[in-house]
């Protein structure tokens, strides 16, 4: 029988997944006053679509709160929310004045995983929302900061790319494994590959990606131009025109293409005003062989310029 460590997290977030245990017999529900239940300090969410929340406000109106929320006492007739605070900030703005609840005993610790792996359950969530859960749930695991857990990955990384075999055996990789199988979104293979450098993305291309505006493969393309304001302005086309990652690579070679014409005419111009200089100051006007063969190069470049 596997143990309690060993419950999956796959599947619909429910709570014998979210606590990792086998136990049936859940806390019951009950209705509690929603002044009594407060967020907690560090909250795994931080992107609330509008659309999405005023869809939820909608299905609140007609339906009520149909799953109820997941609290913990903290004393003094007060709760800390767990999870569903998109049906918590829905209530408050439908001004519900109790809504139903399931309480678990539970530490800090333990709430806080709990909500990241809740948070990561859900179909909504956009990819830096995603990778941030990811890293912070296995820095819980892992007992160290999210900085850390980064650099364990691209060790993993660079030990299997050198290795070139995925089989790992030291503990802190052995850990991240499991929680990326335990997960059941991706393998840490293409996480590290194709999400990490997600929070190194440049701020403009980074809000866009968090509101869901842009998708991440378009996004990390579009960062790879180096000129700010021709990659705002492809960001903001992207997004205006729906392009499409081939449309925009296209747009990204067209980009580079310019530069490089602009950086050839500006040495050429650079260059043609260095020899003047170097002209002015040398001796070929003694030289009257020199002279005649500089005359011929003034009459050539004077051509090609009428031309």
């Amino acid at each position: 029988m596997p143990s309690k460590n060993d419950q999956p997290y796959k599947g619909k977030a429910n709570l014998n997944v979210l606590f990792g245990d086998d136990e049936t017999d859940e806390s019951p529900e009950k209705v509690l006053s929603i002044d009594s239940i407060k967020l907690p300090a560090s909250q795994p969410r931080r992107y609330f679509d509008a659309q999405a929340m005023q869809s939820l406000v909608e299905s609140i109106k007609a339906d009520g709160i149909l799953q109820p929320l997941l609290v913990r006492p903290l004393g003094n007739n007060l709760y800390e929310l767990i999870a569903g605070e998109r049906r918590y900030r829905a209530a408050h703005e439908i001004g519900l004045k109790e809504v139903p609840v399931t309480i678990r005993e539970l530490t800090e610790q333990q709430a806080l995983r709990i909500a990241l792996v809740e948070n990561l359950q859900r179909e909504d969530l956009n990819p830096v929302e995603e990778t941030e859960g990811i890293l912070e749930l296995l820095s819980h695991h892992l007992e160290c900061s999210t900085d850390d857990v980064s650099k364990l990955l691209y060790r993993m990384q660079n030990d299997v790319q050198r290795t070139n075999d995925n089989v790992i055996i030291q503990p802190e990789a052995e850990t991240v494994i499991k929680v990326f199988e335990q997960l059941g979104k991706m393998g840490w293979e293409s996480f590290v590959s194709n999400r990490l450098s997600l929070l190194k993305l440049p701020e403009d291309i980074l809000e866009k990606l968090q509101e869901g505006k842009i998708e991440y493969t378009k996004a990390r393309a579009i960062a790879k131009v180096k000129d700010e304001k021709s990659r705002k302005d492809l960001l903001e086309t992207a997004i205006l025109e729906n392009l499409s990652l081939t449309q925009i690579k296209e747009r990204i070679a067209a980009i580079k293409t310019g530069t490089t014409e602009e950086k050839a005419e500006s040495g050429l111009k650079n260059q043609i005003k260095e020899a003047l200089t170097k002209a002015n100051k040398s001796k070929v006007w003694s030289d009257p062989k020199k002279q005649k063969r500089l005359q011929k190069i003034l009459t050539d470049l004077e051509a090609l310029l009428v031309t």
